[in-house]
């Protein structure tokens, strides 16, 4: 799938207090993994915190995983810091990837990680994304599906 084309890559650029609150979760749990990490700190028992606020604490070791997996590339996705107002787009694109895994569209979520990262890693990433969105689906929160939204009606 080619992933050009698109009038903006969903979520790039939005205030991160306008998102719906699963991707708002998200965004604020890659953001507290990456600062955790960033101060030498387990990030599990972080997100775990995190994330039980919404019954969703099984996402941490899916969230966990995926980072960890993306962080061992040459170009891992730029996670900004946890008071950052605006989605970085590559925290844009992370957030686009996990729904579109939890709403079934893989090939559409392969593309969009490709989109800066090495086909190994992305299939490497592809299952911890699978079983986050599974995580996030078994607590009740149904990501959105954003590019049906950017595409033209008919």
């Amino acid at each position: 799938m080619a992933t050009y084309g698109l009038p903006a890559w969903p979520w790039s650029g939005a205030l991160v207090d306008d998102l719906p609150a699963p991707e708002r979760l998200l965004a604020d749990a890659f953001r507290l993994w990456s600062h955790e990490v960033a101060r030498g700190a387990p990030s599990l028992p972080a997100l775990r915190v995190l994330l039980a606020a919404e019954g969703a604490e099984a996402a941490a070791g899916p969230i966990e995983a995926l980072l960890r997996t993306l962080a061992r590339t040459g170009h891992p996705p730029v996670l900004a810091c946890r008071l950052c107002p605006r989605l970085h787009p590559d925290e844009a694109g992370l957030l686009l990837a996990c729904a579109l895994a939890q709403r079934g569209a893989r090939c559409e979520a392969l593309a969009t990680l490709l989109r800066w990262l090495p086909p190994l890693t992305v299939y490497a990433a592809m299952p911890t994304a699978i079983h986050l969105g599974a995580a996030f689906r078994r607590a009740g929160l149904l990501l959105r599906h954003p590019l049906r939204e950017a595409l033209p009606r008919r």
